[in-house]
């Protein structure tokens, strides 16, 4: 029998684990801080995307981590114009203003690094080409790590 009585719940945790696990291979050993800086990079990339793009990308998260992906999206007031690099970790860094110093730009080239790996090829690329060529070179700096 399954731990939550249905297969697809059980999967999401276990995926939701995994991503939060690489996670604290960079962060340390505290899950409740790996899980608010995937939610802050994930919230940071997701408002500069379009909003179509955005949803695909959605679509390619767990279950779990999807929930965490939407909170507070507002599709029509997106995408958020970021000119420079320090706008975006500006967003990141809210994000974590509740939880232990986190450096804002690991938490970034961790979370792309997650999402290389676990998000499809094709649809990662597409969303690293809708980022401003600053933000992209973290997401390329991440590429065979």
């Amino acid at each position: 029998m399954t731990a939550t009585g249905l297969e697809v719940f059980d999967k999401t945790v276990q995926t939701t684990n995994i991503w939060l696990n690489e996670i604290m291979d960079d962060h340390g050993d505290d899950r409740h801080v790996a899980w608010h800086i995937l939610g802050a990079v994930l919230k940071a990339l997701r408002d500069r995307l379009p909003a179509d793009l955005s949803a695909h990308l959605g679509a390619e998260l767990p279950i779990l981590v999807r929930g965490l992906y939407y909170d507070q999206y507002q599709p029509s007031q997106q995408p958020r114009v970021t000119r420079t690099l320090d706008d975006f970790l500006e967003q990141v860094q809210e994000g974590l203003k509740d939880t232990r110093p986190v450096n804002s730009t690991e938490a970034t080239r961790t979370v792309f690094r997650v999402i290389a790996h676990h998000v499809d090829l094709g649809q990662s690329a597409k969303v690293r080409e809708a980022l401003p060529k600053d933000v992209q070179a973290l997401w390329l700096e991440t590429v065979g790590t």
